[in-house]
């Protein structure tokens, strides 16, 4: 399975699944600038997350993946990753 580019809608699911943490993707789209802490994603929450995209999808994220401080900032990253395949 590959994937070709990270959603908000994927990432509100990521958040559910491996963070316990429920959001409205477009309400998560809208306040992206916003920290995760105030979505209630902490540093384990969003090592989960980066955990399970790798996992699920075979990418190998940037070690800094994990110390996004927004989901804009994380979904940039992640999304790069993937366009340059590095």
């Amino acid at each position: 399975m590959s994937i070709t580019e990270l959603s908000y809608d994927e990432l509100a699911t990521l958040m559910k699944q491996s963070a316990g943490v429920t959001v409205d993707p477009r309400e998560l789209e809208q306040s992206s600038g916003s920290p995760f802490g105030t979505l209630g994603v902490d540093s384990l929450g969003l090592l989960g997350i980066v955990g399970e995209l790798e996992n699920r999808y075979g990418l190998a994220l940037p070690t800094d993946a994990e110390r996004s401080k927004t989901p804009a900032e994380f979904v940039g990253l992640v999304n790069s990753t993937i366009k340059t395949g590095v």
